[in-house]
C-alpha cells in the first residue's frame, strides 16, 4: 500500500474531532508494526528463550552487585 494510502485509510478510520497528535501517533503504530514486520521477514529476530535468558543474566549480576 502507498504511504498516501495509509494515509487516507487512517483518517478515514479517525473520527471527526481527532487531534494531529491522534493522527500522528496512529501513523508512527502503523510504521512500527511495518518495520517489525519486515524484521521478522528478514530473518533480523532474536527467540523469547534467548532474551529470557539475557535479561534473568543481568537481573542476577545487578542483585548480586
Amino acid at each position: 500500500m502507498k504511504t498516501k494510502d495509509t494515509v487516507r485509510e487512517v483518517l478515514d478510520r479517525l473520527p471527526d474531532d481527532c487531534t494531529l497528535d491522534d493522527v500522528l501517533y496512529h501513523l508512527y503504530v502503523i510504521q512500527t508494526v511495518g518495520r517489525g514486520l519486515d524484521d521478522v521477514a528478514a530473518g533480523r529476530t532474536i527467540p523469547h528463550d534467548e532474551v529470557s535468558r539475557e535479561l534473568r543474566r543481568k537481573w542476577q549480576q545487578a542483585a548480586a552487585g
